[in-house]
């Protein structure tokens, strides 16, 4: 078994790239037109927040301090959607591919951790139920920026 601290580590570190998830779709809703991408990110957005609270939990039954901020990485890569999409002036291809780009560092993430041999069992299940959505937003948010890429170079 993995001693306390570093499964602390390890979760902290989940939790702060859940936590840049989070801000980035909620980034993304404010620079999209279309209603139904911005419930979309919305949502999603909201998930990514429980889930930050559920790792945040198991850090305080480790008798942790869990991380309650964005990683630094996160927040730089942040401002450049904030910048790119200025440029851009909210083109959804360019928030698409920049919201995969973040998700892409949380399943690497995730998949580090998880395959982390000597996670306790209870910790390892939520772990990998976490991997398991992250991959869901990757291919949701892939799906959406390729019809949006598609749709814009129909017209």
């Amino acid at each position: 078994m993995a001693d306390n601290d570093a499964i602390i580590s390890t979760l902290n570190n989940l939790i702060e790239v859940s936590k840049d998830g989070e801000e980035g779709f909620r980034s993304s809703a404010e620079h999209v037109d279309e209603p139904q991408l911005k419930t979309f990110f919305l949502r999603r957005s909201q998930e990514v927040a429980t889930s930050v609270q559920e790792l945040q939990d198991l850090v305080r039954s480790l008798g942790g301090e869990p991380a309650s901020s964005t990683s630094l990485g996160g927040t730089v890569h942040r401002r450049w959607i904030d910048i790119k999409t200025a440029l851009t002036s909210n083109d959804t291809v360019a928030v698409l591919n920049e919201t995969e780009r973040g998700e892409d560092v949380a399943l690497y993430a995730y998949r580090k951790a998880a395959a982390q041999e000597d996670l306790p069992t209870h910790i390892r299940f939520v772990v990998v139920r976490q991997l398991e959505g992250a991959k869901r937003n990757h291919d949701q948010v892939k799906q959406l920026r390729d019809a949006a890429r598609a749709e814009a170079t129909a017209h």
